[in-house]
């Protein structure tokens, strides 16, 4: 359907530019937010899908490919990118080498050289079964027969998407959000995402800024098929990608049973899930609630890539009860199959236990070690952040903090947030922008600090630069129409209060310590532009 709705794909040449989509709903995906035609020119060789595959970036995948044509290294390419953008954690090179290297993990049987059982290997699912029942909390121990192995969870985004939807129907997820999901479930399954906009504001019901509710959810829900869009699942993020919160148990109630009363599927996609890097913060697994409002709906995901920092080996694993949908994925894990000698290593490092039941090395080395290193390289960020006054949300899980750069777009425009996000590129740092995860307000972006400490410094470094540029420029503007109310322009960021700390259960309101009020007024004194403004030679 929304091939169809591109006219001239599939006929004669000419350029993209000139085809025409017909106008699609607020909440739909445009197919222009994650594709860029410019200069494409339709390719011969291609299918129509084949075409628009190949033309399916935003600005993402430039940056992407740009680090990879001029990678930063300290010795061979001291000026080049250094890569803030793509959510890996790098600190833990050193663990896991040497675990992977250890003699345990080089056997080769017979079997993992021949084609296994497409779930996976049972020796595997019986290993990743026991390592989610412990670590998930579940009530009961969770069965093999429900775990099902693909090369990552991208692949099961597809698979989900593709055996769960028809072509042209959707699945709702709140934004922002990873926008790789998008890639996932339409490029195979022409699944479209029907968008639950947040946004930074604290109202109503909210009590933390761009916080997903059941109200937000129906209306979305509401408005989609108003304009006869198909649901049929809804995606939750937890903790959720850029924002790093953690879902509570009674918010994660509310979830499912909102997609209960709809009749609608639960992609959980839990893949952070041990990258809670600060022990106030508690992670609540949805295969830790005592009871699901509706287990054969309800389907859950993990891997290895990012609590283990591993994302070079494509491993994801999902749990979920409904037998039917098991087999339907597994049909496709032909295509997205991970071979076995992987198999074998991802059993023998989930299996590493001591005497006890409880996993040795990764509670005792591996864990202990890496929530020590992200704290410290979290720190070092939001430290930075808080020296050049920038708001952010202040939270503790995943590798990333949500930035908020609006007071360096001059009109609060996705165009502008491009341009800043090209000029910092143009500075060898790249990051990601807002409208890369369909973020609704112009000007957020999220930074990837699980990193060393020298590229850290240097990249924030760079990023000092650019904003310290950009804020110049801006006063120059100012001061060049000194007649202009402050009303034309944007509302400060302050007025949002987003230099939050990290999210707690709401109590009451005489909860609010005097440290969180303090830091308040000192982020609005740093972030203020009077001081700026009203110099002494002005005076004069």
């Amino acid at each position: 359907q929304a091939l169809s709705e591109i006219e001239g794909m599939g006929g004669r040449g000419g350029s993209l530019q000139e085809m025409k989509v017909r106008p699609l709903a607020k909440r739909r995906a445009d197919v222009h937010g994650f594709c860029n035609p410019s200069g494409f020119q339709r390719s011969p060789y291609l299918s129509a899908r084949g075409n628009f595959a190949n033309i399916f970036q935003g600005s993402t995948e430039e940056g992407y490919k740009a680090y990879h044509a001029d990678k930063y290294d300290e010795d061979k390419n001291p000026n080049g990118i250094i890569n803030f953008g793509t959510s890996e954690n790098k600190l833990c090179f050193d663990l896991m080498s040497k675990r992977l290297t250890q003699a345990d993990m080089n056997m080769i049987d017979p079997p993992l050289l021949q084609y296994p059982d497409w779930k996976g290997h049972l020796f595997l699912r019986e290993e990743v079964a026991r390592f989610l029942t412990y670590y998930c909390k579940a009530p009961a121990p969770l069965k093999a027969e429900n775990v099902i192995v693909l090369n990552g969870c991208g692949s099961l985004f597809s698979a989900l998407a593709t055996v769960l939807c028809d072509p042209g129907e959707a699945v709702l997820i709140a934004t922002p959000f990873y926008g790789g999901i998008t890639q996932s479930v339409f490029l195979y399954g022409n699944v479209k995402l029907v968008y639950v906009y947040l946004d930074s504001k604290i109202t109503g019901t909210s009590t933390r800024p761009f916080q997903l509710t059941v109200e937000k959810l129906e209306k979305a829900l509401q408005d989609a098929r108003a304009e006869g869009v198909t649901v049929r699942a809804l995606i939750l993020l937890n903790p959720q990608n850029p924002l790093g919160d953690i879902y509570s148990l009674s918010e994660l109630r509310d979830y499912l049973e909102f997609a209960k009363r709809h009749e609608l599927h639960v992609i959980v996609d839990e893949i952070y899930m041990l990258s809670v890097f600060d022990e106030s913060a508690t992670f609540h697994s949805v295969l830790g609630m005592d009871r699901l409002p509706d287990p054969q709906r309800t389907h859950v995901m993990w891997g290895i890539t990012k609590d283990f920092a591993v994302s070079g080996i494509r491993f994801g694993t999902l749990y979920t009860e409904n037998q039917d949908v098991a087999n339907a994925v597994a049909s496709l894990c032909y295509f997205h199959g991970v071979c076995g000698p992987v198999q074998h290593k991802v059993a023998q490092l989930l299996r590493d236990r001591g005497e006890s039941e409880a996993p040795y090395w990764i509670n005792q080395v591996y864990l202990r070690a890496n929530h020590a290193r992200l704290k410290a390289a979290h720190t070092y960020v939001t430290d930075e952040l808080k020296t050049l006054g920038v708001p952010f949300l202040n939270r503790n899980a995943g590798f990333f903090v949500w930035i908020d750069f609006r007071k360096y777009l001059k009109t609060g425009t996705f165009e502008e947030e491009l341009l800043l996000w090209k000029r910092f590129l143009d500075n060898k740092v790249l990051l990601s922008c807002g409208k890369a995860f369909e973020c609704g307000e112009p000007g957020w972006f999220r930074i990837i600090f699980a990193d060393k400490t020298h590229r850290l410094q240097l990249g924030m470094q760079r990023i000092r630069k650019v904003l310290e540029e950009r804020e110049q420029e801006i006063l120059a503007e100012e001061n060049e129409q000194p007649c202009q109310s402050d009303q034309d322009g944007k509302a400060d960021s302050t007025d949002e209060v987003i230099f939050v700390s990290r999210h707690e259960e709401p109590t009451c309101a005489s909860s609010s310590s005097l440290g969180d009020l303090i830091g308040l007024l000192q982020q609005q004194m740093r972030s203020s532009d009077w001081l700026q403004k009203n110099t002494a030679e002005q005076f004069a």
